[in-house]
């Protein structure tokens, strides 16, 4: 673990904050939300999609980087980089990446084209992200995982 300065500890701190943020936000939208949605008629769960992933996915453009900016400050300024890492920091590194751009197909894929307002080709997106949302938010936890381990 990274400790011992002022800095390294806000740099942590803003990490996790990042972290359970996002992980936190997928794992609410999926277990809780999504199968909640049933009681609504489609139009208004369709509506409902539109201002929920408005929101959660300004929440996570500001956290994903604040995730990624963070962790290579740790790396680099505490760790001497990839070489001096260990194992589970550099596995937590891809799996970020992986997530930060599976983020990114969403938001410029099923998530752009929801924005459109086509009410028709909705469901499909919504589906799409609903994928995207579970492959991410499988990664998230097993970085979780693997970020306790030594």
């Amino acid at each position: 673990m990274i400790s011992g300065s002022t800095t390294a500890d806000l740099l942590l701190a803003l990490h996790l904050l990042g972290v359970v943020t996002w992980v936190g936000g997928m794992l609410f939208a999926y277990i809780v939300l999504r199968p909640s949605l049933a009681v609504l008629p489609p139009p208004s769960r369709i509506a409902l999609h539109r201002q929920v992933f408005r929101r959660f996915f300004l929440v996570v453009w500001h956290a994903m980087p604040l995730v990624l900016l963070s962790g290579y400050a740790m790396l680099f300024g505490y760790l001497g980089g990839f070489a001096g890492a260990p194992w589970n920091i550099n596995v937590m590194h891809l799996l970020g990446l992986i997530m930060a751009a599976i983020f990114l197909a969403v938001v410029f894929g099923p998530w752009a084209a929801m924005r459109r307002g086509d009410d028709e080709a909705a469901p499909a997106s919504i589906e799409r992200i609903r994928q995207l949302i579970l492959a991410n938010l499988v990664l998230g936890l097993i970085v979780i995982v693997v970020a306790t381990l030594n």
